[in-house]
């Protein structure tokens, strides 16, 4: 052997020995026995510092390595389980930053309107449900969408004929509306002479009486009177919502709901059956109690944390009730509505921020998107500056002005791609072609410095991380009308989506220390791709397939 030849070989063994004393020593972490290894993959980390690799090293529930195969093949003994990804991308487990959780688990079950394009279809749908209904039982969910069938809005007389036994309680696929029929309404004691609604609409007939369509905190009327799913259905529903979204790379999400949900959670944690991370959020009124369960509890573990407050500003495009400063451009005399007045909105972040709790509040229309950003720069002026995070959920429709202000008062943009390319069918007809140039602004905020991060608001949309980044990068609206996209000057690439649903997630949520990318120290959350999605042409990216999901170091999906 040459002289030059044993140099190399030395030169190779000490740096072999450099990788392994930096991991044991510099990083602190137990890499004797790593449990698994994944190599001979297409990595990309979402770390800025090392942005791709080709293998991962896996002990009990976190990463301890990153790097090139043959650097975390030195770190593998027999014990290891190996993954050959066989030049398969990986990234970080994806993060749905607006999820409905135990809602949609109950959709997978329910009347299925989503696609119903016609109102034929519409109608059919619901009879052929109702006849394996048992009598008595309610017909929840549905998610339909008038918009397919051009715009009329479904009355109870379309399906009363076929309902006689089953109260039908079903929403428009955004939840900002629903259609009961008259048995519905009469054991909701619903009448012509029911008062309106602040904040919501009852919509009438030319008679003034109520055609089954309720929109925003006018369909409390109806829901108060629909029963509870059972402890049993909630439980199928988690446990069905965790079987979904586990097969879509999902390994984390941000829950939207109630302190019942906590409950189902907290029961569900405990008995060891959770395989998806929930960072669960609570009504933003009740910020008292979360402040109290925090004091004496903390927030949680990496499996179920409760900490954020979601409040609500206005209500949806599609209903007709997101607020704006100018009115719709198909109802003149109509520029939506604010579901909570500015008044309580203000006191409920500023009390929950005085005690540290992060504000998330939903807003669509550009008019409850600016209060809300004055909100938060009010609450932060007066309650002294610290790195409080609040974020503005959807933030769809913005004022051209308002979109660097998400930057400079550092507001998280909480958004939801597929709703592009839904909305982008129809919504130039709501609100006119000037106003839709700032509409899902993805390229505006990015470009202003604000933090984005997606989601699907699950059930509303499909919690889909692919369809949701070839949305953001394509914006090819669902009726192949905009080949080229559809308001293109907001399209992103796709690694900014790609952080958008991972690191920038998890900093919505200050866990970005601890997942979102993939290196050493963090938890071993990560998804195998069939494609390099960074290298396919965008518009295939929907077809990619989700191979392998990885939470905590365990499997918990692999596509046969």
């Amino acid at each position: 052997m040459s002289i030059k030849t044993e140099f190399s070989l030395l030169i190779s063994f000490l740096l072999s020995i450099f990788f392994l004393a930096s991991l044991f020593f510099c990083q602190g972490i137990d890499t004797k026995k790593p449990s698994m290894g994944v190599i001979n993959a297409k990595i990309w980390t979402g770390n800025s510092d090392q942005p791709w690799a080709e293998a991962i090293a896996v002990a009990g529930d976190k990463i301890v390595a990153v790097g090139s195969t043959a650097e975390i093949q030195l770190l593998l003994n027999d014990n290891a389980r190996i993954i050959d990804a066989e030049e398969m991308m990986i990234t970080p487990g994806f993060i749905d930053a607006h999820v409905h959780f135990i809602e949609g688990g109950l959709r997978l079950a329910s009347v299925q309107l989503r696609d119903a394009g016609t109102r034929e279809e519409f109608v059919r749908r619901i009879r052929e449900y109702a006849q394996h209904s048992e009598p008595g039982s309610w017909i929840t969910g549905g998610d339909w969408d008038h918009s397919l069938w051009g715009g009329e809005l479904p009355a109870a007389q379309w399906i009363d004929h076929l309902t006689p036994n089953n109260p039908v309680w079903i929403n428009r696929l955004d939840g900002h509306m629903a259609l009961a029929n008259n048995l519905a309404m009469t054991k909701a004691g619903i009448t012509a002479d029911t008062p309106d609604i602040k904040g919501g609409t009852i919509v009438r007939d030319k008679n003034g009486n109520p055609t089954g369509i309720f929109k925003d905190n006018a369909m409390a009327l109806i829901g108060q009177v629909v029963p509870e799913p059972t402890q049993q259905q909630k439980d199928s529903a988690l446990f069905a919502a965790i079987e979904y979204v586990s097969q879509q790379g999902i390994t984390s999400v941000h829950h939207m709901g109630s302190w019942e949900d906590v409950a189902i959670f907290e029961r569900n944690y405990r008995q060891g059956k959770l395989k998806t991370r929930i960072f669960a959020s609570v009504p933003i009124s009740s910020w008292e109690k979360l402040h109290d369960r925090i004091q004496q509890q903390g927030t949680g573990n990496p499996w179920l944390r409760v900490g954020g407050l979601k409040g609500f500003a206005d209500g949806s495009l599609g209903s007709h009730t997101a607020a704006f400063f100018e009115a719709y451009t198909d109802v003149p005399h109509d520029s939506g509505l604010m579901v909570n007045s500015t008044e309580d909105l203000y006191q409920w972040i500023s009390d929950g921020d005085k005690v540290g709790l992060q504000a998330i509040i939903h807003a669509i229309g550009d008019r409850a998107n600016h209060l809300i950003l004055n909100i938060f720069e009010r609450v932060a002026r007066e309650n002294g500056e610290r790195d409080r995070r609040f974020r503005i959920e959807h933030a769809q429709h913005l004022s051209r002005s308002d979109i660097r202000r998400f930057g400079q008062l550092n507001v998280i943009a909480s958004m939801q791609p597929y709703h592009a390319i839904d909305d982008g069918r129809w919504a130039e007809r709501m609100i006119g072609a000037e106003r839709i140039k700032t509409t899902y602004a993805f390229r505006s905020l990015i470009d202003a410095g604000a933090t984005v991060a997606f989601g699907s608001d699950w059930y509303v949309a499909p919690p889909i991380p692919l369809l949701g980044i070839y949305a953001a990068v394509t914006r090819r609206t669902l009726d192949d009308k905009n080949p080229d996209g559809w308001v293109p000057e907001q399209k992103i690439s796709v690694e900014e989506a790609l952080r958008a649903y991972t690191i920038d997630a998890a900093f919505a949520l200050f866990e970005e220390k601890i997942k979102g990318s993939l290196e050493a120290g963090k938890l071993a959350d990560f998804v195998m791709i069939d494609q390099d999605i960074t290298q396919i042409a965008p518009e295939n990216i929907q077809d990619a397939k989700i191979m392998l999901t990885v939470a905590g170091g365990e499997i918990i999906f692999r596509r046969e």
